[in-house]
């Protein structure tokens, strides 16, 4: 590589990291719906065709910033799995680090969990960054079943057939009866961060950590996890 062309290289690098820092900003301040390359260009001291070869239309620079978003939680709950020892223990570890980041980023959080933009379909490319958590968790599940066989979650008769497509296409090598467990526990564990930071539990939760942690424990077990080293 050429030193004008890796000069080059690295003024990209440095001014598309100014835009998503500018862009972030602006979330926090005015909320995703309102996000404007003009304003952003402004605020930066762009005219706005520079900043359109950097990100062509705002929903590119959205999509940027909802992947970094998914990949900064997911680098935040594979950090604190990797921390843990047993599957019961990872899992709260793994919840805990959710709930942590976002306390930490609430707009960022609020771009990949919260009302949807107007306008504006995430497209496939931000799948693999999102699904980061749940395969996580699906791990966990996985590790903790393949020792002696905990106790299954209950599967009425009638959602069988949803519950045997859904592992089918999740996780095939789990009874389905785990993997319906761990759709449930995902969107709960979504449903206890959302509820805390959007003021929902104000005035209703005042301990929110021990909370949350019996309250994730509660959904760990429903999956077959049990306290304690397996």
């Amino acid at each position: 590589m050429s030193t004008a062309h890796g000069a080059r290289a690295r003024a990209r690098i440095e001014v598309t990291a100014a835009i998503k820092e500018e862009a972030r900003r602006q979330l926090a301040a005015e909320g995703a719906a309102r996000l404007s390359l003009r304003a952003v260009a402004r605020e930066l001291g762009m005219v706005s065709s520079a900043l359109y070869r950097y990100f062509p239309s705002r929903d590119d620079l959205l999509t940027a910033l909802i992947i970094d978003a998914y990949d900064s939680l997911g680098e935040s709950a594979e950090a604190a799995h990797d921390a843990a020892d047993s599957p019961f223990e990872r899992w709260i570890t793994v919840c805990e680090a959710v709930r942590g980041w976002a306390l930490d980023h609430p707009h960022e959080y609020a771009l990949i969990y919260g009302s949807p933009v107007p306008g504006y379909t995430a497209p496939d490319s931000t799948v693999p960054a999102a699904a980061r958590v749940g395969l996580l968790l699906i791990g966990i599940a996985r590790d903790a079943h393949q020792g002696p066989a905990p106790d299954r979650p209950a599967l009425a008769d009638d959602l069988r057939p949803e519950a045997e497509r859904m592992a089918a296409d999740l996780a095939s090598d789990l009874p389905p009866e785990v993997v319906t467990a761990l759709v449930a526990a995902w969107a709960q564990l979504y449903g206890l961060v959302g509820f805390e930071l959007f003021g929902q539990f104000n005035r209703v939760v005042v301990d929110r950590e021990t909370f949350f942690r019996h309250a994730v424990g509660r959904l760990a077990r429903g999956v077959g996890l049990v306290p304690g080293p397996r």
